[in-house]
């Protein structure tokens, strides 16, 4: 079977760009071309892509991943351990974590001393009340959850708009960055990343590398923070989750 570009990026769920970044940096190279020279995938393309994207939800650049899989040297399963005992060892961690930082920030908009117009002002339909019973009594006692609470508790009505303003704007630049087909382990991508990670720092709780990574995999395991970037743009929870390890790779 002879896949176009277009095919196999909607059957793998990338963008045409990044398709095309893997040709040029000789990561995935189609075994055919038309005479008119575009781009045909094969199955066994396909398979080395599936490994590809699976090394990539692991955390490994793109650099490493070529060498697992060029180098007939290289031990995958030695590489999938030392990657395994890592994310083991901090995931019951950061799962806690990243729920409690999530809905902590969500939970604690609420107590900022608006009117009930003003709320709507601000947050409109969204209800951040109804998550606050479930953050304070399992992650109450936690650091992110005490730093979270003291800031916002300052915040009046004219903070939260200049919060909303800003996470608008940084989801509307998202947005188009995505639109354009730019990867999302591009430098814009992971600026954007990086972007997010700050703004996050500035208005709420220190956001760690570590913490970053954890919520971008949150934003893709659980329904109810996929759902807020999938309504800015569809798609958006699994690019912005892939520019955050991305950009926590590159910084590291």
């Amino acid at each position: 079977m002879a896949y176009t570009v277009g095919q196999v990026a909607r059957a793998a769920r990338v963008t045409v760009r990044t398709l095309h970044h893997y040709d040029e940096i000789g990561l995935l190279s189609p075994s055919g071309r038309t005479p008119a020279g575009y781009r045909r995938y094969c199955d066994a393309d396909l398979e080395r892509l599936q490994l590809v994207r699976a090394y990539r939800e692991l955390g490994f650049p793109l650099e490493e991943i070529a060498t697992i899989l060029d180098d007939p040297q290289a031990d995958p399963v030695a590489h999938l351990r030392r990657q395994h005992e890592l994310l083991t060892g901090r995931i019951g961690k950061l799962q806690e974590m990243v729920a409690a930082i999530e809905l902590a920030m969500e939970a604690r908009r609420m107590n900022i001393g608006l009117t009930p117009q003003e709320r709507f002002e601000v947050f409109g339909d969204f209800d951040p009340e109804a998550h606050a019973e479930e953050a304070e009594r399992r992650w109450g006692g936690t650091e992110a959850y005490r730093q979270s609470a003291e800031r916002v508790g300052r915040y009046g009505k004219e903070d939260w708009q200049r919060n909303r303003a800003e996470n608008e704007d940084w989801g509307r630049r998202l947005a188009e960055l995505m639109a354009s087909g730019v990867p999302a382990d591009s430098p814009e991508a992971m600026s954007l990343a990086e972007e997010h990670r700050r703004l996050i720092s500035r208005w709420f709780y220190d956001c760690s590398y570590e913490i970053h990574t954890g919520l971008a995999d949150m934003y893709v395991a659980d329904p109810r923070f996929t759902a807020y970037y999938e309504r800015i743009r569809p798609g958006m929870a699994a690019y912005l989750n892939e520019a955050i390890h991305a950009n926590a790779i590159n910084r590291a």
